[in-house]
């Protein structure tokens, strides 16, 4: 059976029901309210919804998330599965990495497998820790919800004049009966205030007097900028607005960057080590990297991105940087970082000769870079038309040219000769700039297919020659590519959450009430922090204006023990 409560006070306000204190005159109207305790003044006794009895099913989901022990449960469970994640490295922290069971089972053992069989190699985007996030961001929004309005209200219609029992009951109290004349008093006691920069309101023998009101705002514009803040850090699940790769480049490679239309080629990496002399003793005799570079271009593709039909991707360059640590190439959101770099020899390119086996003549060299190759090439009175190229051969189920990957691993290039002394639509032949023992028999087994079948003669082959006609990359250079669209939104967050913090933590909102009712004066005063503070401003104006009262004295607190 329901019960109603009758919430309409004494001075004819009513009031809705769960309202503590009567929000015109401030009088208790919860009878089982402690008599010898100052009041509850963190909402002056407003109703809120979380309060609200007989809650139905929405009540009931907003009273657990404006629950203070709730988000505070939440955040202890954030942070132990935020530790969680710190045990092993997670997975996105290493490059190129193809089987990651594998890899923290052989590096870490069977913790290291049961970790990540688990999932908690990708704790900070699983499930369950972005849902944990989000309750928390609800639990702010709703509990800000459930006590700024009230606070709102409460705090913009302040009555003057209060009930006796609310004056008495407050932190700060003084009774006592005043010699002077009541009006005159009470202005001079308004001036003193007000040079303690109080904004006074005076009806009568009645006062109100206030200061750092905006300060009760501050725990909410923290919240504010806290929801600011996980929103930003959701919406780094966002593809477009969170990236966080690696690339490894060869001099001279272009690739593109995962998940982008962008393209970065490395047109030249530089690496510069500390002389003997520059160095401590204990590192004499190491090599230690001064600095590192990558000349890097950036392409945007504005065709063929993604082509799976082998069409080359339509490359527009709009960038270019030296990229060295701390210097990224950065354009539109997109930064590059230096990342790291090793020791790695690579093919970039060749200058091969055309040797014709009839006459013993070499026709050439020719330039023929390992990445990007051009589809024509002269060698004397013959053209080569690039026909083919795999950039990591090897061969399929069924013995035929395919690549493995498209890094130029093992590269090898199938031409069509046309010149003199050849037919008019000339001769195929494949071509190993560097080919191993097993790659030169396979070489030698294709151009005998092709010569069977009539695609070419055996007349020509290639020849390196000299070892100057081969080009390596030193090193291979690994960039960082991040895109964060969300850190703006970090930083404005967190900027809000510190305005809030240092709005609370260095103001008080101090309150004064007093009335006179024949000759006697009845003063309470309440602030959220710093009691000492109040009471000694209020001793201060007390004794100016003629009442001799010590600071201790005003303590209700005390006065009750």
């Amino acid at each position: 059976m329901l019960q109603f409560q009758n919430t309409k006070c004494e001075c004819g306000h009513q009031n809705p029901t769960g309202t503590v204190l009567c929000e015109s005159c401030g009088k208790p109207l919860v009878e089982d309210l402690p008599l010898d305790s100052p009041l509850e003044m963190r909402y002056d006794g407003v109703a809120r919804r979380s309060q609200k009895a007989n809650p139905d099913l929405l009540d009931r989901v907003w009273n657990f998330f404006s629950s203070v022990k709730i988000a505070v449960w939440l955040i202890v469970i954030t942070l132990i599965g935020a530790s969680v994640g710190t045990i092993f490295p997670q997975e996105d922290t290493f490059i190129n990495l193809d089987d990651p069971a594998q890899y923290y089972k052989d590096t870490y053992g069977t913790w290291g497998y049961i970790y990540q069989s688990l999932g908690l190699a990708r704790t900070y985007e699983s499930w369950w820790f972005v849902g944990l996030l989000a309750m928390i961001g609800t639990s702010l929004v709703i509990c800000s919800l459930d006590r700024v309005l009230p606070l709102y209200r409460a705090l913009s219609k302040q009555q003057i004049r209060k009930h006796h029992a609310f004056l008495t009951r407050q932190q700060t109290v003084y009774i006592g009966q005043l010699e002077q004349e009541p009006a005159a008093w009470t202005s001079s006691f308004a001036n003193q205030l007000r040079r303690k920069r109080y904004r006074v309101t005076a009806e009568d023998t009645a006062l109100l007097a206030e200061k750092n009101r905006f300060s009760r705002w501050g725990p909410y514009i923290n919240h504010i900028g806290l929801i600011i803040f996980l929103l930003a850090v959701l919406a780094r699940g966002i593809p477009s607005w969170h990236l966080d790769e690696y690339v490894s480049m060869d001099e001279g490679q272009t690739k593109q960057i995962p998940n982008t239309n962008y393209f970065v080629k490395n047109d030249k990496f530089t690496v510069e080590f500390y002389k003997d002399e520059e160095l401590p003793p204990e590192l004499k005799g190491t090599n230690r990297a001064k600095l590192y570079r990558t000349e890097a271009t950036l392409y945007e593709c504005t065709a063929n991105c993604n082509d799976t039909t082998g069409k080359d991707p339509v490359l527009k360059e709009v960038a270019q940087h030296d990229i060295e640590v701390n210097s990224p190439l950065s354009y539109h959101g997109l930064d590059l970082y230096q990342y790291n770099y090793e020791p790695q020899a690579r093919l970039i390119s060749v200058r091969p000769m055309l040797v014709d086996s009839r006459t013993g003549k070499s026709y050439g060299p020719f330039d023929l870079p390992m990445n990007d190759p051009p589809l024509t090439y002269e060698a004397g009175p013959y053209t080569l038309k690039l026909s083919n190229v795999f950039p990591d051969f090897g061969l399929d189920d069924q013995n035929r040219p395919m690549t493995k990957t498209r890094d130029p691993n093992n590269p090898a290039f199938v031409f069509i000769v046309t010149g003199p002394g050849l037919s008019e639509d000339g001769e195929m032949y494949i071509y190993f700039p560097l080919p191993s023992g097993d790659d030169k028999t396979i070489q030698n087994q294709i151009n005998q297919s092709l010569q069977k079948a009539g695609s070419n003669s055996g007349r020509f082959t290639f020849e390196v020659g000299k070892m100057e006609n081969v080009s390596f990359s030193q090193y291979t250079t690994f960039l960082n590519v991040r895109v964060d669209r969300a850190m703006p939104f970090i930083w404005v967050g967190a900027g809000i959450s510190m305005i809030g913090l240092i709005m609370g933590f260095y103001w008080q909102h101090r309150r004064i009430w007093l009335r006179i009712e024949d000759g006697k004066l009845t003063l309470g005063a309440h602030t959220n922090k710093n009691t000492y503070g109040i009471r000694a401003e209020l001793a201060a104006a007390l004794n100016k204006t003629g009442v001799a009262v010590e600071p201790k004295a005003l303590d209700n607190r005390r006065n009750t023990r």
